[in-house]
């Protein structure tokens, strides 16, 4: 389980941006965070990847608490939680092979057709893996990068805005994808979207911003 309690967070001096948010997500279900642009649902998903410290609240994974973020955190815990984030150019080398991009966090020892069975899983075909990012769209990007996370077998998958590079019915493929990676491995997601026909279509549990957030006096 991956767990926040009255979660805190800020950048800089400037002023909270998150105020005393909690949230659990459990394995096997999917939690859908839906708030406007520009609430935090970033900021949460940068939190609860351990890539970001918060100003206070606490923070814990599988039972251990989280005292380090970033590349302090140990790699046992860095490994559990997989992100993919709202803009796949920011999030892929533009070097890089689509092909690359997918086998990135493979583990070592991985099934030579690894890469190739996980392209396929998110819709990528074969005469596109060869490609780099500029030579395909951001919604073909954007698989690669789904295809990259799940590759990682992580624990717990934080989505920001996934399928805003998607046409719709591509949006709905990977989210059901999504949900059905859950379901069968175990894990545990958390999509953030400003989007609540897309949340309501997939997640078990659709979590307003305004209910998360405690406003401080």
């Amino acid at each position: 389980m991956l767990s926040a309690t009255g979660l805190v967070a800020g950048y800089r001096r400037g002023p909270d941006v998150l105020t005393g948010v909690s949230v659990t997500l459990e394995p096997g279900r999917v939690v859908g965070v839906q708030g406007p642009s520009g609430c935090g649902k970033s900021t949460l998903i940068r939190v609860l990847a351990l890539l970001h410290p918060p100003r206070a609240g606490s923070l814990s994974l599988d039972g251990e608490a989280v005292r380090r973020h970033r590349y302090a955190a140990p790699a046992a815990q860095r490994r559990r939680v997989g992100v993919v984030f709202q803009h796949p150019r920011a999030a892929a080398d533009p070097r890089h092979t689509l092909r690359r991009i997918v086998s990135a966090h493979l583990p070592p020892g991985a099934p030579p057709g690894e890469a190739d069975r996980l392209a396929g899983l998110v819709g990528l075909t074969p005469d596109l893996l060869h490609r780099r990012p500029h030579e395909v769209s951001d919604g073909q990007l954007q698989r690669a990068c789904l295809a990259r996370t799940l590759g990682a077998d992580p624990r717990y998958l934080l989505c920001d805005e996934m399928t805003a590079m998607l046409d719709a019915s591509s949006a709905a493929t990977l989210l059901h994808l999504l949900r059905d990676q859950v379901r069968a491995g175990g894990r545990a997601a958390l999509l953030v979207s400003h989007d609540p026909a897309l949340l309501d279509a997939v997640c078990d549990e659709t979590l307003q911003w305004r209910d998360l957030q405690v406003l401080h006096a």
